[in-house]
């Protein structure tokens, strides 16, 4: 007999590496069976989170014997950056629908750095803390050896991971991600002499008219051919607002005159998820703008933007897997408001 009747392992698995390999071992020694949560589901892959939710599933179910993966269920968790309760909610209903409200539920997890706070938010399960893990390096590390072709990357991962890592360099996402990874590299090298860490400001529009939002697909790395909304980088001489107009012409060349845009500002918020961009600490100031009803300006995607279009908030909603850093996040916040009404 099991102490447990399930035990929850939540992760991204960015990739499915030797640490999380014992924790899942150990998971299932002590309960009949593991619920895996893998995190980061339906986000567009960028070097951070290359690996889709399935495909992390297979890396995972891989490494195992059929006995065990008769006893692993997996759940798909979404992030949600700047709403938690919102991510605990839905975390509690995936774990009820698995476990069939089963009240034998423990935790398993080991605490190593941060990004291990959420394993503090559930003070209805038992929880089983891991020892000795640090002997594996981060999956960062893991990640920096394998998208520069260092070969010890699978001294730290399980043999049929590494199999599935080698055959996922064959295909365009790894190319993709390579080139990105070495902009990123670059990007954060040409920081390094500054005396402090910098951190960055970025300014961003939501405009909203008749039920659609305006959106661009991005010209170049980071992000390279994803959605994101109209906007960049603050010069050192503006405010936040005409920075963030400047990029909303600039980008979508909108048809509509700038006091026009003012008017319809209704609202603003910074965003400053401490994670939210790989170029480093980015913080952005955004603005909602709300064009009400009518016929859709003409846009015209030009400067940082190859593409500038009008989205359907119907069709928005189906399409987060292929939006920019935290953009989508951005936009279901203001959707959500009253202001866009």
């Amino acid at each position: 007999m099991k102490s447990f009747d399930f035990c929850v392992f939540i992760g991204r698995f960015q990739p499915f590496h030797l640490a999380h390999y014992e924790l899942l071992k150990e998971s299932l020694s002590r309960a009949e069976t593991t619920v895996v949560v893998l995190g980061s589901y339906n986000k567009a892959p960028d070097t951070k989170n290359p690996w889709t939710a399935p495909q992390r599933e297979a890396m995972i179910r891989a490494s195992l014997s059929d006995v065990e993966n008769g006893r692993v269920k997996f759940v798909y968790m979404r992030d949600h950056l700047y709403n938690d309760n919102l991510w605990l909610t839905e975390l509690q209903q995936l774990i009820y629908e698995a476990t069939d409200g089963s009240e034998n539920v423990a935790l398993i997890g080991h605490d190593h750095d941060r990004s291990s706070y959420y394993l503090n938010l559930f003070p209805q399960w038992e929880k089983i803390w891991m020892k000795n893990i640090d002997k594996h390096p981060h999956a960062t590390k893991i990640r920096d050896l394998y998208f520069t072709h260092d070969a010890t990357f699978k001294t730290h991962v399980h043999p049929q991971t590494a199999q599935y890592l080698e055959e996922f360099k064959t295909t365009v996402s790894f190319k993709n991600l390579k080139e990105e990874f070495g902009f990123l590299k670059e990007y954060r090298e040409s920081w390094d002499g500054a005396p402090f860490p910098p951190t960055f400001m970025t300014v961003d529009c939501v405009v909203i008219k008749s039920g659609h939002i305006l959106l661009v697909r991005r010209r170049g790395n980071p992000g390279r051919g994803l959605i994101a909304l109209p906007g960049g980088f603050l010069n050192q001489h503006e405010k936040t607002l005409d920075g963030a107009l400047r990029e909303l012409k600039e980008e979508t060349a909108i048809k509509v005159d700038k006091k026009d845009l003012e008017l319809a500002i209704r609202g603003e918020k910074l965003f400053d998820h401490p994670e939210r961009s790989l170029r480093g600490r980015t913080i952005t100031n955004t603005f909602l703008i709300n064009l009400g009803a009518g016929p859709l300006p003409i846009v015209k995607g030009s400067d940082d933007a190859d593409k500038a279009w009008w989205m359907s908030l119907s069709e928005f909603a189906t399409r987060q897997d292929e939006f920019f850093e935290d953009h989508f996040h951005i936009i279901n916040y203001f959707v959500g408001s009253p202001l866009t009404r």
